[in-house]
């Protein structure tokens, strides 16, 4: 790489920065949201009543059954022409959902889809005498979900989650499509601008890099702090 190639580089630096910092808020904020609805979604899987089960297993099929993008278009587009139609008919104003909202959106309810089935293993894998025994006890349903389900729940979902993860910032790139200036959108208008296509989209392939590589670490760590107290049993 020639000392021009750098300069540019440096550059674009800071709007680059600036798009990576977007992209992880994207991906932060989707997590959050996708991991309260698959508590409530692998809940309701569970649940005794066969309507509920049938409503959260559909959610869950759809959702994981059509790609990222489309749905990122249909809300986007499609659904927010058609809101605009009602809004229209009924004289009030117009609905404008901005790219950051509809990325979020999208991908928490499809990311929810997956912790579902994640989160619903991983409860299913917790033997049941531990929940009796907090029911012994006397613990509400609550302390029985913060003390005992969700501690344990996690171990067994921690990989899952882990990979989860990784896929949703990944997925945060079909974000640009619509617009949001994070930083697969800035390489590109950068790359197209500069013609350095190939150089600036290595930049946001280290971005991501970077971000899977601390992410691995921070899991790495959760790994330790959840499997505190388990005895190892190996055999020769």
């Amino acid at each position: 790489m020639d000392t021009s190639n750098i300069g540019v580089i440096f550059e674009y630096l800071p709007r680059l920065l600036q798009g990576a910092l977007l992209t992880l808020a994207v991906a932060a904020t989707s997590f959050f949201f996708s991991f309260v609805i698959g508590m409530i979604g692998a809940q309701m899987r569970l649940s005794r009543f066969a309507w509920v089960r049938a409503i959260a297993s559909a959610y869950s099929s759809i959702l994981r059954g059509v790609p990222e993008l489309v749905w990122m278009l249909l809300l986007f587009f499609g659904i927010q022409m058609w809101l605009n139609q009602w809004t229209e008919y009924l004289g009030f104003g117009l609905i404008e959902i901005n790219p950051f909202t509809a990325g979020v959106l999208v991908l928490s309810l499809i990311y929810g889809a997956y912790f579902t089935e994640t989160i619903r293993g991983a409860i299913m894998a917790i033997p049941p005498g531990q929940m009796e025994a907090g029911m012994a006890y006397g613990m509400s349903d609550w302390q029985i979900l913060r003390r005992i389900t969700f501690p344990l729940m996690m171990r067994f979902a921690l990989p899952g989650i882990r990979n989860n993860w990784l896929a949703l910032s990944k997925a945060t790139a079909v974000v640009s499509i619509i617009g949001l200036e994070d930083v697969v959108r800035i390489a590109n208008q950068a790359g197209a601008a500069e013609h350095q296509s190939l150089l600036f989209n290595l930049c946001a392939a280290v971005a991501f890099l970077l971000i899977t590589i601390a992410s691995l670490y921070l899991f790495k760590y959760l790994d330790r702090t959840y499997r505190k107290g388990i005895v190892e049993v190996r055999y020769e």
